[in-house]
């Protein structure tokens, strides 16, 4: 498993988030997807990566800037990770 953390520019309320959320779940096969205006990013989990120019290309068009990419491996945190 994947997770990706993508700064996204230009979200300013929680229909924006879900615009965000939404674009990403039409384009690409993901297991969560949550947007946040505040922290300005989106954060997907995924069972594959997904490359930075395809996620661009997605969101781009909804008039939202992708500001930066993350890919590492996704650790579940459970009741006792730490």
């Amino acid at each position: 498993m994947k997770e990706i953390v993508l700064g996204i520019d230009g979200m300013a309320c929680g229909m924006c988030e879900a615009h965000v959320a939404d674009t990403v779940r039409s384009h690409f096969k993901v297991k969560k997807v949550k947007a946040d205006r505040k922290k300005k990013n989106a954060v997907i989990i995924t069972e594959e990566e997904i490359p930075e120019t395809q996620l661009k290309a997605a969101i781009d068009p909804t008039g939202y800037t992708v500001t930066s990419y993350d890919c590492h491996e996704y650790v579940k945190k459970g009741l006792f990770g730490f």
